[in-house]
């Protein structure tokens, strides 16, 4: 697996890289026995340290955790465990999807945007950053890429949404080929949302009084 370590405006020296190589390496092989592979970025937060870890175990199945601590080499641990305890609780699932569904995951090509917060009432004309949403007065579009929509089962799709910790996955159900969501709710549990409509049942028949 390839390891890529980094730091956003700090030192990130070959002791705390050849640490965190070894240590995600390891942790990672216990449960996926050929990753593609990961990434690991420090950061600075107040007088705290923070690491990213990113690993690509299979085709679009991306495992992030976090980890916070007084010092580098703490916070990098705390986030390699965050993403083994996430491969150790999908662990089968993983594994079954390597051996017979990694090249047969069909996807939809799409463009995904970010657009800007909104801004503030006092923010000068004009400073909006690139260009305006579709629709004339919506928010300014600051980037745009390429995504892929999936297409999985219900099951398939929690899974990504956990490994990941996205908020929320956007996929086509396997059963029938419509467009599915997956959104992590306020409570900690999973919503699910299938716009796929059922016929409308009939009205029950007028009854007629027989008294009449």
């Amino acid at each position: 697996m390839h390891v890529t370590v980094k730091g956003k405006q700090i030192e990130v020296g070959d002791a705390l890289r050849d640490h965190v190589e070894s240590a995600l390496t390891a942790s990672v092989s216990k449960y996926f026995s050929n990753p593609l592979e990961s990434q690991i970025v420090f950061t600075r937060e107040a007088h705290l340290f923070r690491a990213d870890v990113s690993v690509h175990v299979g085709r679009s199945i991306l495992v992030q955790g976090q980890g916070l601590a007084a010092d580098a080499y703490a916070a990098g641990d705390a986030a390699i465990e965050h993403v083994a305890k996430r491969l150790r609780r999908h662990k089968r699932r993983l594994r079954d999807h390597h051996k017979e569904r990694d090249s047969k995951v069909e996807a939809l090509t799409a463009q995904a945007y970010v657009l800007a917060a909104e801004a503030d009432d006092d923010t000068p004309p004009g400073d909006e950053v690139g260009a305006v949403a579709a629709g004339g007065d919506g928010p300014a579009v600051v980037a745009e890429m390429t995504t892929e929509i999936l297409t999985l089962s219900v099951g398939e799709a929690v899974m990504r949404l956990d490994l990941g910790d996205q908020p929320a996955l956007l996929f086509r159900h396997a059963g029938h080929g419509g467009l599915n969501l997956v959104y992590r709710r306020p409570d900690g549990n999973i919503g699910w949302i299938d716009p796929q409509l059922t016929a409308a049942t009939p009205a029950p028949p007028k009854r007629s009084d027989s008294r009449k």
